[in-house]
């Protein structure tokens, strides 16, 4: 089905047939798990069940810094998971956080009491953001210093680093309203949509569509202020490794607000990005130039569907104007524009037919051998 869905998309059609026999390994490489003690085959086993998308950039990571991470990350995702549970009380969640580390060293330690039903109403959006992101982003970025993978600035420029984690954490926020909803979550901050609805849950209803897209433009055009930082910060990174960790997961991020943009259908179902788009956005983003190609096709392609009667349209374009001042190429990926998308969709057509009879032809030659051995 996803060779199907890319088959008008013949770049994507590629990079998915070259990712699934085997091109993932060359940018996201598994751990040797046979080199592992048994606490670290614990972590990642954790890590995998946690988050598939993260765990696999933190894999590709270099040597003893793919440990640390790991770690880094499952600590947080934890600490973040009991911050976030609004059914347990202030006066039990503070020595909770506060005494968290001492137990990291306790293995028969559980927290069993979350009821997670409650709804969680946030009332402090960049706040909570700079804490569940972007001190991840600080701390993230002084191990990559520290580690001397990275140079010093990467670790003390905590503005850059926090716009990292910031970017993210908002996209997903963005994202997910429709699913949040459903859950009894509120992320999106109320001194924005309060000025559209008088509850987060109205955007839901039919009639209050356009509202609902204008308050999801304005969120996507505030997040869109964090790229020219994200680009500042990816074009220090030296390590191939760290760079690809760093970079996947902004382009992904950057293509879903594409996705998402001026789009209904936020409010009624999932926006993701397509699985070859995804696939070919962790084959191409691999060095600066390919990153801010990609940055640049993404925002021409919000640009060109902001419409002029949208409230927050002079500020998109404003944004968007600025991040052009940040070296752009004027052009697509250089690995996009060999051949015609006519002759690549036929190419391509032609390699899903061929894919398809060889794995018929194979079957039916094992269902052969199996009865002429019965």
């Amino acid at each position: 089905m996803e060779f199907v869905k890319c088959l008008g998309h013949p770049e994507e059609f590629y990079n998915l047939l070259r990712f699934r026999i085997g091109g993932r390994w060359k940018v996201m490489p598994k751990v040797d798990q046979d080199s592992l003690s048994s606490s670290l085959k614990t972590c990642y086993k954790y890590l995998n069940q946690t988050s598939r998308s993260f765990a696999a950039v933190i894999e590709a990571l270099d040597g003893e810094m793919r440990n640390a991470v790991c770690i880094f990350y499952l600590v947080l995702r934890a600490l973040d998971t009991l911050e976030d549970d609004m059914t347990i009380s202030v006066e039990k969640k503070v020595p909770l956080l506060h005494n968290f580390h001492s137990f990291l060293y306790e293995p028969d330690w559980r927290f069993m009491e979350s009821k997670e039903k409650d709804r969680q109403v946030l009332e402090d959006f960049p706040t909570y953001c700079h804490y569940v992101a972007g001190l991840v982003g600080i701390g993230l970025s002084r191990l990559f210093s520290a580690s001397e993978f990275e140079d010093p600035l990467v670790g003390e420029d905590e503005e850059r680093a926090n716009s990292m984690g910031l970017f993210l954490q908002k996209t997903n926020i963005i994202r997910d309203y429709l699913e949040d909803q459903q859950e009894g979550r509120e992320f999106w901050p109320q001194e924005v949509w309060g000025r559209y609805v008088k509850k987060l849950g109205d955007f839901a209803k039919p009639e209050n569509i356009d509202l609902a897209v204008q308050c999801l433009n304005e969120l996507i055009t505030n997040a869109l202020h964090h790229i020219p930082d994200v680009i500042t910060y990816l074009s220090r990174l030296r390590n191939q490794s760290v760079f690809n960790f760093c970079a996947i997961p902004q382009v992904m991020a950057i293509a879903t607000l594409a996705a998402c943009y001026n789009n209904q259908q936020v409010f009624k179902g999932v926006v993701k990005i397509r699985k070859g788009q995804a696939v070919t956005l962790m084959m191409d983003a691999t060095n600066m130039p390919a990153v801010k190609a990609i940055i640049y096709q993404y925002m021409e392609e919000i640009y060109h569907r902001i419409p002029d009667s949208d409230p927050s349209s002079s500020k998109t374009r404003q944004i968007i104007s600025t991040i052009r001042t940040q070296n752009l190429p004027n052009c697509q990926l250089i690995s996009r524009s060999h051949y015609s998308p006519i002759y690549l969709s036929f190419v391509m057509l032609l390699a899903a037919l061929s894919w398809q009879y060889l794995s018929t032809l194979s079957q039916v030659t094992e269902d052969y051998v199996q009865t002429g051995e019965h």
